[in-house]
């Protein structure tokens, strides 16, 4: 008769080590979708809650620094966690992340965030700021690859151009983007100078893609930030909490360009204009006067000189500022255009002030 092996015998704690150590050898991290129930926060630093359906419940553990959106008793959410064996034989999820499933609970977490940051006065007009009218400097939050980025450089170069635009590549939808975007913000508020505008964009989405920008950190991260921020996320009706602290809140990535810089087309007019109303009236002012004495002319006579000094004066710095917008003056201080994709083995065209360079790209890494 063959002998049979004999089984192990575990101790309690060597049975519940083994246990954890294959259920993080099979199931490292897990997404578990559920419903909300007996949520509570113990001690202001521990949150317990279960997440439930028609036939099962999970107890699940987080941290509160980690709850970076709130929940509640009747929530539907997905939660991102360890499965793990208590020392007290009870299992349950240790929480990484959790974030609203549908659009109920998106909805639900949006308002109850939305009212405890505006209690504490995160979204007051007073505390807005005014965007520069021609700023030279901007920092740009966005994932370069999205559409919306595209269109927002777009604009901006056909409005005005020659602006130094510094851009932090980030992703803009997951549970990774709001830490992202957070990073790229202390960035540029460490920077010194600091930029004139820092701008945050994102094309449009569903409401869980766009759920990010309704980060608790974020949002504190942008009301808070040493440089003036230009919020443009989603489409027009999207409504973010990003939105509602940033300085100023554009539409889309494509309004938030049409904020951010005037049409020189339109400042060419302008100019145009005031010129052609400064004579009329010059000459008028001479017809009135030409029966005057001549203490009386003299005295038109400067005031005219003041007033088309004066004119004179807008009209040249506006003309200085056209100026700084032809490209060849940019490329004559040692920058150059780049045109083609920046993909490695892709062929570029690399204009300077002089000459034309076609070049491949060798490598390409992230600023």
């Amino acid at each position: 008769m063959e002998k049979s092996t004999p089984q192990p015998i575990f101790s309690v704690s060597d049975f519940i080590a083994v246990v954890n150590q294959t259920f993080e050898y099979a199931y490292p991290t897990v997404e578990v979708e559920g419903e909300v129930s007996s949520f509570k926060i113990n001690q202001e630093k521990f949150v317990f809650f279960d997440i439930k359906d028609k036939s099962g419940s999970i107890g699940c553990f987080m941290t509160v620094w980690q709850l970076r959106v709130p929940i509640e008793d009747g929530m539907k959410v997905i939660v991102t966690a360890s499965p793990k064996l208590t020392q007290w034989g009870k299992f349950s999820l240790t929480v990484k992340a959790v974030r609203p499933s549908g659009e109920g609970s998106l909805k639900k977490s949006f308002e109850i965030l939305k009212a405890k940051l505006e209690s504490e006065g995160l979204f007051a007009l007073d505390r807005k700021r005014q965007l520069p009218r021609f700023p030279e400097r901007v920092a740009v939050i966005s994932s370069t690859q999205a559409a919306g980025y595209a269109d927002f450089i777009k604009i901006l170069n056909d409005r005005w151009g020659g602006i130094n635009v510094e851009v932090a590549q980030v992703q803009v939808q997951g549970a990774g983007a709001p830490d992202q975007i957070i990073k790229a913000i202390e960035y540029f508020n460490q920077l010194e100078p600091i930029p004139e505008v820092m701008v945050i964009i994102r094309g449009g989405g569903s409401a869980d893609d766009l759920s990010a920008f309704n980060d608790e950190p974020l949002v504190r991260a942008i009301a808070g930030s040493r440089v003036p921020t230009l919020v443009g996320v989603g489409h027009e009706t999207d409504e973010s909490l990003a939105d509602l602290a940033a300085d100023v809140r554009a539409a889309t990535p494509s309004n938030a360009a049409q904020i951010l810089v005037p049409d020189r087309n339109e400042i060419i007019r302008s100019v145009n204009s005031q010129v052609g109303l400064l004579l009329p009236r010059i000459n008028s002012l001479i017809d009135q006067q030409k029966q005057s004495v001549d203490s009386i002319l003299q005295s038109v006579i400067e005031k005219i000189e003041i007033a088309f000094d004066d004119k004179k004066t807008v009209v040249l710095n506006l003309k200085n500022i056209l100026a700084q917008l032809d490209p060849n003056r940019v490329l004559a201080r040692g920058y150059a255009l780049l045109r083609g994709k920046m993909n490695v083995g892709s062929m570029i065209e690399i204009e300077t002030y002089k000459v034309i360079l076609e070049a491949e790209v060798k490598n390409v890494s992230n600023k």
